[in-house]
């Protein structure tokens, strides 16, 4: 990327004034000698740029269409605060930079620990007709009351039907019947490059819209062993948590959640859930009202390059076998220290988060089968899957 200092610029500008005036001597001269003859019609032609589109996306008909289904979700919260909290939630949970964007108040400081009640504010969209509503786990947590202010400033009394905090979202539901605004999760993932369109509560101003587009995919920002975000440049801040990400179809693309930011405002680094893991996510709240996931039960650390020269691996993948936990699924099907586990059902294990991710899917009690690369061989060894641990 090329910067252009204003002393460039002011040098630049220069050498044109100076190339005018040079110009204009000649012309001068030309014309006194009777021998220079314009040509008008070359001074006429328009400028053509073959195969540039400079004509921007207007959102203004997918926003008519999806901003109904947005509200701004309002939270009173009651905890038990010690001494050496900062009140800031879900803060501390992540790499520093890293910030989920909420803000409680009312905490109370000092002395013995005592109940400490506060306000968040965030954001949430409808899912179905019947007001299912999707927001973040840390912006309904330690919620003793919801409320939904929709699109057309009417509130709503909602309840939290479940909540998941390794993927930091949460399933509510309106308290009265209703026919309500909602919007569709997108089938796929966006291509990085995708226009997309953030919509919100930033600092409690409600309704507010910005767009960018898809910067990254498969983002690990350190939060939980299932961080696989999307990296957005849309301008989300503080109230946007929960919030929806859409495509240009209208389709929800992710969940807004996180903003990276050394200063505590926007710099156009932001992560949404993809819609992918909200999809699954929302069925298991809705359904049980918390998430059950598979379970291995082992240690396991990345293959980088040198592992897998080691061991005889034609390229790094899989997840290298620290130990594999007494009793646990793993070590009654077989797995040893220093196994590496390259696929699970003949699905390429990519590295260890990979690993993670795929097991986390099954449902606990769920028949599988593991390939694990041993003293220069595969082995395919039959296990079920067991159920992941309370966080």
């Amino acid at each position: 990327m090329t910067v252009t200092t204003p002393s460039k610029s002011i040098l630049k500008r220069g050498a044109l004034i100076a190339g005018a005036a040079t110009l204009g001597i000649g012309l001068a001269a030309g014309l006194a000698d009777g021998a220079l003859k314009l040509n008008h019609n070359a001074f006429a032609q328009p400028i053509q740029l073959s195969g540039v589109q400079t004509q921007l996306p207007s959102f203004a008909d997918m926003v008519d269409k999806v901003k109904p289904a947005v509200v701004s979700v309002r939270v009173k919260t009651q905890s038990v605060a010690s001494n050496d909290e900062d009140g800031q939630g879900s803060l501390d949970d992540l790499p520093p930079g890293l910030r989920r964007f909420f803000g409680e108040q009312g905490q109370q400081r000092g002395g013995r620990p005592q109940p400490r009640q506060g306000m968040s504010q965030g954001s949430g969209f409808f899912v179905s007709q019947d007001g299912y509503v999707v927001t973040n786990n840390h912006v309904v947590q330690n919620a003793v009351e919801v409320q939904l202010v929709t699109d057309d400033g009417k509130t709503l009394a909602a309840k939290v039907i479940g909540t998941d905090p390794r993927t930091d979202l949460a399933l509510l539901k309106v308290t009265d019947g209703g026919n309500y605004p909602f919007v569709q999760l997108a089938s796929g993932k966006p291509r990085i490059g995708d226009w997309v369109l953030a919509v919100g509560n930033p600092f409690g101003l409600g309704g507010t819209v910005t767009a960018g587009i898809v910067s990254a995919q498969g983002r690990d920002i350190g939060s939980g062993p299932y961080d696989d975000f999307l990296q957005i440049d849309a301008a989300v801040n503080r109230g946007n948590s929960g919030g929806p990400t859409f495509n240009q179809k209208g389709e929800v693309v992710g969940v807004n959640t996180a903003i990276f930011s050394p200063s505590g405002g926007n710099v156009g680094i932001a992560f949404a859930v993809p819609a992918a893991t909200v999809e699954q996510v929302v069925a298991a709240l809705k359904k049980d009202g918390t998430v059950s996931r598979g379970f291995i039960g082992v240690q396991i650390q990345p293959v980088t390059t040198e592992v897998a020269d080691a061991i005889g691996l034609k390229d790094a993948h899989g997840a290298l076998v620290a130990s594999a936990e007494k009793n646990g699924p793993a070590a009654k099907a077989g797995v040893k220290r220093g196994d590496t586990i390259t696929a699970v059902n003949g699905e390429k294990v990519t590295d260890a988060r990979d690993l993670s991710r795929k097991i986390a899917k099954f449902a606990p009690g769920t028949k599988t089968t593991i390939t694990v690369w041993r003293d220069g061989k595969e082995r395919e060894l039959s296990f079920e899957v067991g159920r992941q641990p309370a966080a």
